[in-house]
């Protein structure tokens, strides 16, 4: 009777597996908080400052990185897709990963 707590094991793993991708989304898109009103202000006859001009550029690096999950939730059915496309994202970044050290 091995195969109850095989499978338990199995649904424990994928639950975490979803709660550290969601927290890994979540964390991500409170990082770029704040990008409307900058990019906003060429709109509002305001100047960038170099400074202003970074911060644009990390913020979009980090919805860059997100993108994946943005298109495929937006894909019909999508959001059931979403597992598996990160765990091929999360293939990728340990294959890039230098050795080691974590990614």
């Amino acid at each position: 009777m091995s195969r109850p707590p095989r499978a338990a094991n199995a649904i424990r793993r994928l639950f975490a597996f979803a709660e550290r991708e969601r927290k890994y989304v979540v964390g991500e898109l409170a990082k770029i908080k704040g990008l409307m009103p900058l990019l906003m202000r060429r709109r509002n006859r305001a100047k960038w400052t170099p400074q202003d001009l970074a911060e644009i550029r990390a913020k979009l690096s980090r919805l860059g990185g997100l993108s994946w999950y943005l298109a495929v939730l937006l894909m019909p059915g999508g959001f059931f897709a979403l597992p598996a496309v990160a765990w091929w994202l999360d293939r990728r970044r340990e294959r890039r990963a230098p050795p080691g050290g974590p990614g």
